[in-house]
């Protein structure tokens, strides 16, 4: 099929790349307008807009698709468009430009987490398993028909980068056995259960402030989840300390929430809630790199009855 691709990021372009080496056509590219830097001014292209151009596909960008897209878009003669985080709402008259319609991957199993954070907040929940699905584009937010969904299995440490990846990939994967299946007219679409839906927020560099009084494993999920950004963090008496990885543990040493209770070289050991300890093992100091927790402490030491907030 003739494929109209939407989308902006990297997740974005990994779906586009594994599309554009199938056996569909893509015919035209759509990507957000360009980012110019505060700092310096200079004009950063979006990563499937960079694509886009190494491939030599036809390229478009719209402040407002809904506004000012439709006659380019319907001049292509494609026979359905994707979506993939593309970041911006389609008009009724954009969604029945093409004969199928357009289809959307959203990286997870809907009715769950509609919105624009669901692989962080599958994490910060502790699923067991996160998925992708493909389903038909309408006006409300990711709710639309489902066509095919996948999941994954995960062992409880995979932190949002990693499951980033494996969604992107799988998504892709789902993408094509979507259009495959469309095309050959044995794609059934079926409803979501509405009222089963659950919804995910954007997230601020605020909501990665560490709460010791949640127990290990929620704060554990949480660094797992905010991973990259917004990046989960406390205050330590050097100030801001990022928490890039750790561990589960346990201690026979009682503290109250926030309190070192262990330190050792190669990590230190806080208190949490409900009598649970976590151990970190990967921090990045307020301006500094990230770090070893051994390399962190020789400058900084954390000795035990240090409390962290």
């Amino acid at each position: 099929m003739k494929v109209i691709f939407l989308g902006t990021g990297d997740f974005s372009e990994i779906v586009l790349k594994k599309l554009d080496s199938s056996k569909h056509q893509v015919v035209g590219v759509v990507t957000q307008p360009d980012k110019v830097n505060g700092r310096n001014g200079k004009i950063t292209f979006s990563p499937v807009k960079s694509y886009a151009l190494e491939r030599g596909l036809p390229l478009y960008q719209f402040a407002s698709i809904s506004k000012e897209g439709k006659e380019d878009l319907s001049a292509i003669g494609a026979d359905i468009m994707v979506t993939s985080a593309y970041g911006q709402i389609l008009s009724d008259e954009i969604i029945a430009i093409c004969p199928h319609g357009i289809i959307n991957t959203h990286a997870s199993l809907l009715p769950k987490y509609r919105g624009s954070s669901p692989i962080q907040m599958a994490i910060l929940n502790g699923d067991e398993e996160i998925g992708t699905t493909i389903m038909k584009t309408v006006r409300e937010v990711d709710a639309g028909d489902v066509v095919l969904q996948r999941s994954i299995k995960l062992n409880g440490n995979e932190n949002q980068e990693e499951c980033f990846d494996m969604l992107a990939d799988l998504s892709a994967t789902a993408l094509i056995e979507a259009l495959d299946m469309i095309e050959s007219g044995v794609a059934q679409f079926v409803p979501q259960d509405h009222s089963k839906a659950t919804f995910c927020k954007k997230l601020t560099k605020e909501d990665g402030q560490i709460d010791f009084t949640l127990t290990a494993k929620e704060i554990h999920n949480k660094v797992r989840a905010f991973y990259g950004y917004p990046g989960a963090y406390c205050q330590s008496p050097y100030g801001r300390l990022k928490v890039i990885k750790t561990e589960l543990t346990e201690s026979e040493v009682d503290g109250q929430a926030g309190e070192v209770v262990e330190a050792k070289k190669e990590r230190f050991v806080v208190a949490c809630g409900n009598n649970t300890k976590l151990a970190f093992i990967t921090v990045q100091g307020e301006g500094g790199k990230v770090m070893s927790v051994g390399a962190y402490t020789l400058g900084r030491p954390l000795k035990v009855g240090t409390i962290l907030k």
